[in-house]
Parts: C-alpha cells; sequence; structure tokens
C-alpha cells in the first residue's frame, strides 16, 4: 500500500484555510467616587503611585472627583482595571478611608 498524502484524492488540491477573527480586548473604566471622609492628599496619591499619573494629572482628576461627585481615573482591560481598583480599596481600607472604586465596561 502506497502512502497517500492528506490532500489527495479530493480532487481539488486546493489548501483550505480557516479564519480566526481577533478581537480587540474588551476596555474597562476606573471611576473614583467622591466622598466626604478619603482626603484630597491621599487620592493624589493614589493615582501617582498606582495609576501612574503625572502630579499635575493626579490633582485635576482629584478636583474632578470632589466637584463632579465621580472621575473616570483610567481605561485598562479586564484585569488590570480590577487589579488597580483592589489595590486602591485596599490601599484606602488600611489608612481607615471609605473611597469608593468601581470598575464598568467602557
Amino acid at each position: 500500500m502506497a502512502d497517500q498524502h492528506p490532500n489527495q484524492g479530493t480532487g481539488t488540491g486546493a489548501k483550505t484555510r480557516e479564519r480566526v477573527l481577533i478581537e480587540e480586548p474588551r476596555q474597562y473604566k476606573v471611576i473614583f467616587h467622591n466622598d466626604d471622609f478619603t482626603t484630597m492628599e491621599f487620592v493624589t496619591d493614589v493615582l501617582r503611585r498606582v495609576f501612574n499619573k503625572p502630579a499635575d494629572e493626579a490633582v485635576v482628576l482629584m478636583m474632578k472627583v470632589h466637584r463632579e461627585g465621580q472621575a473616570t481615573v483610567g481605561v485598562y482591560s479586564y484585569d488590570v482595571a480590577m487589579t488597580k481598583a483592589s489595590q486602591t480599596m485596599s490601599m484606602a481600607r488600611n489608612e481607615g478611608f471609605p473611597l469608593r472604586v468601581t470598575c464598568e465596561q467602557a
């Protein structure tokens, strides 16, 4: 018996290609919510340390949270957004602050 090539005998000799659609990962907004207890200094510090914001941008975002009640501080993939939100909440609790951070699909 002779070895046969898998495409041999189909009559076309053409190879079929499978199309794979790759989607960009969904993005999530990280939102800080204002409260009457978390200090402006703490929020600014977290924005610099966790979210790598320059000092001037951190102050602008902190003031937006303060004045408007909430602000989107970054947009990331799901895992990154949840990690940053969790780190922030953990830091806030360790300092005794009730800062609320949420994530929602962008």
